[in-house]
């Protein structure tokens, strides 16, 4: 019986806690994470579901010392960086992910756009419907009530476990490939290989979750669910992205279909898996976008408020926060408006806000290890020798890995 009331009182504890992690983790799969992985499965099959077991590791390891670090300290990661390494490099390094910030929002209001395209609704009409109401579930809401809006926008990524299910892969080869490496040194394989590994792990998400524990509240004491929400979450988003590959891999590759985006995956799939297996995978895109269009002006707002010094946080009112809302408002019509200039130069906006991340990327990965090392700042909450070596090893492969994506995007001719 006390067994019993243990296990209820902690069940309730990670349903109170839960959140951030899976959040944060399920953003990875937006409009540029989809394209990547339903290409990823047209042209190479199941040929890179085995990348999902390190990928996976990486970014739990990565996301659990964020967490880490807001519920020791009480403070954002901008705000550690800010007292520990000083203005200038700060200001660096938020120019640059403020930069990268409105092009990756820009990328998301094209994947609404192209979500709704599929049933014939004009993106003059769905950009600025969905950037509106993105701006009044933060604007007008609390912070409870935006993460249970975040969390059921979480849920829906089913639907392409859905698609996947109806697009009837060989269980057989799928279970094979996730399990037996391959690797080719092909350079469109190599490429697609780093492409995918670079969706993992972003620098806005170091921020956002470090700043959604701070404001929600979670201390110490808690850490432990919190941690369960950082891996439960961690894996979701890396089941959904391999379920994305094997819908596309069971169908346009078998088919020999090629596509270049998931606007493209989606329309493909109505003749080789039927009409629902279509409207899900649709549909899926148009909840990521919009999910991710959300999110990311969102962390963009939090990182350069602390900075800064100013107040920031969805439960704070706009007198209250003022700089914080009314960034995260401009973002959202920049990264709008810029979808509705007609040739407006959607690829090399997306293209140059990828290689800015790339470049940021190693520079938070390291000042996140540095901090968490720090007795003064952690306590007795630091790295274990043994987490040391898989984190610093991690980030020596993302860093690698990064580079590589930044000079394959920049001169992609250059492996061939």
């Amino acid at each position: 019986m006390w067994k019993n009331k243990i296990s209820w009182r902690t069940i309730l504890m990670f349903l109170a806690i839960v959140g951030p992690g899976i959040i944060t983790a399920n953003v990875d799969n937006d409009a540029g994470g989809i394209t990547t992985y339903a290409v990823a499965g047209a042209q190479f099959g199941y040929k890179f579901l085995w990348v999902f077991i390190p990928m996976t590791l990486a970014l739990i390891v990565v996301q659990e010392m964020s967490a880490r670090m807001g519920a020791v300290t009480g403070k954002g990661l901008a705000d550690l960086i800010r007292e520990n390494f000083g203005v200038r490099l700060t200001i660096f390094i938020l120019i640059g992910l403020l930069i990268a910030d409105v092009g990756n929002t820009v990328s998301e209001f094209a994947g609404v756009a192209s979500s709704m395209e599929v049933f014939g609704v004009s993106k003059y009409i769905t950009v600025p419907l969905g950037a509106l109401l993105v701006w009044l579930l933060v604007v007008k809401g609390t912070y409870r009530r935006v993460e249970r809006v975040f969390l059921i926008a979480s849920a829906i990524f089913i639907t392409y476990i859905l698609a996947g299910f109806l697009a009837h892969p060989n269980w057989g080869e799928v279970a094979k490939a996730t399990f037996i490496p391959s690797f080719s040194t092909n350079s469109e394989y190599l490429a697609m290989f780093v492409g995918l590994v670079g969706t993992t792990i972003a620098p806005w998400m170091q921020f956002y979750i470090q700043s959604a524990i701070v404001e929600k509240g979670v201390t110490v004491k808690d850490y432990k669910f919190s941690r369960l929400d950082v891996i439960f979450g961690c894996f979701i988003t890396d089941i959904v992205a391999i379920f994305i590959i094997v819908t596309t891999a069971a169908t346009m590759h078998t088919a020999g279909v090629s596509i270049n985006d998931a606007k493209d995956a989606a329309i493909a799939l109505r003749p080789l898996a039927g009409q629902y297996a279509s409207v899900l995978f649709a549909f899926g895109l148009f909840n990521a976008s919009i999910f991710a269009a959300t999110i990311l002006p969102l962390a963009t707002a939090y990182y350069v408020c602390e900075a800064l010094g100013f107040e920031a946080g969805v439960d704070k009112s706009y007198r209250e926060a003022p700089q914080f809302y009314t960034l995260y408002t401009i973002i959202i019509i920049l990264g709008a408006l810029i979808i509705l200039i007609p040739n407006a130069p959607l690829v090399l906006i997306m293209l140059w806000s990828q290689v800015i991340n790339g470049v940021l990327l190693p520079f938070v990965l390291v000042f996140m290890l540095v901090l968490i090392n720090k007795k003064r700042i952690m306590g007795t909450y630091t790295n274990s020798k043994f987490f040391n070596g898989v984190a610093w090893s991690t980030t020596v492969i993302m860093v690698t890995l990064t580079l590589l994506l930044v000079v394959t995007t920049l001169w992609p001719n250059l492996l061939g």
